[in-house]
């Protein structure tokens, strides 16, 4: 795996609705500008070669440092996958859609649920929403949140980025009822 660069966000929120946020609501994003394992091989029919060389040293990579940044137990995450246009959506699918990658994130976060994504193919620059859901409850309306992110000079056409999210709280301010009250 050749890893361009690795970029950490951490986020803040002290106020919303115009009222303090106590404690601050924390987001940290860890992400890896890496190669696309598959560019310049054509349409690859059993993408498993480049999964197995890639998918779990990335998950291992990127679960610590993403809890790590964020520096507060894990409650609600998220992964992406971008690909830059010489790939295919499939490939970021390939990577971040296993076991071998998202497991080291739940284990990590200490998470049962599934792992939401985003993937999509994109330019350099994109901007790309990452939902996040509870680690062990996905019908917790509190924690179903996005989180926007942008990486000015990622991917390359040859490149994937690939991140995971992390949120030591719901939405600040949330006050929707519990879903069982719809029920």
């Amino acid at each position: 795996m050749n890893i361009r660069k690795i970029i950490t966000i951490v986020e803040e929120v002290v106020a919303e609705g115009g009222r303090p946020v106590e404690p601050a609501a924390r987001i940290a994003v860890v992400a890896a500008v890496i190669d696309n394992p598959w560019h310049g091989h054509g349409f690859v029919d059993d993408l498993s070669d480049g999964i197995e060389r890639t998918a779990s040293e990335l998950g291992a990579l990127l679960a610590p440092r993403v809890v790590e940044a964020l520096d507060s137990p894990v409650e609600a995450y998220g992964k992406a996958a971008i690909v830059g246009t010489d790939g295919e959506i499939e490939h970021g699918s390939a990577l971040i859609h296993t076991l071998k990658f998202g497991d080291h994130f739940r284990t990590a976060a200490r998470a049962t649920t599934l792992l939401p994504a985003v993937e999509k193919r994109a330019t350099a620059g994109a901007v790309f929403d990452v939902p996040l859901k509870h680690i062990t409850d996905a019908t917790i309306r509190s924690h179903h949140q996005s989180v926007e992110v942008r990486i000015p000079d990622a991917p390359h056409p040859h490149e994937i980025v690939v991140g995971l999210v992390a949120a030591a709280q719901g939405r600040p301010q949330q006050r929707l009822a519990p879903l069982s009250t719809e029920q």
